[in-house]
């Protein structure tokens, strides 16, 4: 049993632990839902895509009151996890959980905000993985591919057709990866900000679909407290 915000949370189903690195974003992201909120009288829909254990779609339930979450993951461990971890934090409504093959069962379907830890682990530099990581960690959810990048190319390559028109989204990845997925939003047309962690390292994006000049566009005041952060505009090479 681990914690994770104000949240108990089980991974005995041998699911992903979740890190306090995603924790961190995890805040930043409810802070900016929460705010979204206020005034609006329908229920938020957000996306937990790469599930896992729940973590952060079950924070989402337990701190912002108007929001429907759908859970999704391909791991059938997973999906019992998520609904042991629901009942385990008591919220029994509000929620859907999906077992899909990222988006291929969401069709149809649009959200407020999406928030993604994907595997990003390459596999190419497994040598640098600690032991204990490769033994508790199921594999599925730690490796992304070869350079990690498999699953983030098609989740950017397919997230803004699952979005509200002003719909957010945010993706975990590994710095040596923002390069790449900085000319990948570039040619998705998407609009986009990378942020550091709480170790001063590129962690983690929130971006949505282009609709504006970098110099027009504006960063939510819970991200522009306290988080370095590089701006690109689309019209940057």
């Amino acid at each position: 049993m681990i914690k994770f915000l104000n949240c108990k949370i089980d991974i005995s189903k041998g699911v992903f632990q979740p890190r306090i690195e995603t924790e961190f974003w995890t805040k930043k992201a409810i802070e900016e839902i929460q705010n979204k909120t206020i005034g609006l009288s329908r229920r938020l829909k957000i996306l937990d895509i790469f599930s896992g254990s729940g973590c952060i779609g079950i924070a989402v339930l337990k701190n912002v009151k108007n929001s429907f979450v759908d859970f999704v993951d391909f791991d059938r461990r997973a999906i019992e996890q998520i609904k042991a971890n629901l009942e385990l934090n008591g919220i029994s409504d509000h929620y859907q959980i999906i077992r899909s093959n990222l988006f291929e069962k969401l069709k149809g379907r649009r959200y407020d905000f999406i928030l993604a830890n994907p595997p990003y682990v390459a596999q190419s530099r497994i040598f640098e993985v600690q032991e204990s990581v490769l033994e508790e960690d199921p594999h599925l959810a730690l490796f992304g591919g070869k350079d990690g990048m498999k699953y983030i190319r098609i989740f950017l390559e397919k997230v803004a057709g699952y979005l509200k028109k002003e719909g957010i989204f945010y993706l975990e990845f590994d710095p040596n990866q923002k390069q790449e997925i900085e000319e990948i939003c570039h040619s998705q047309n998407l609009s986009v900000r990378f942020y550091q962690d709480q170790f001063s390292k590129w962690r983690f994006l929130r971006a949505h679909k282009a609709k504006q000049t970098c110099q027009n566009a504006q960063m939510p005041n819970v991200l522009k407290r306290n988080s370095k952060s590089e701006f690109r505009n689309n019209d940057q090479n």
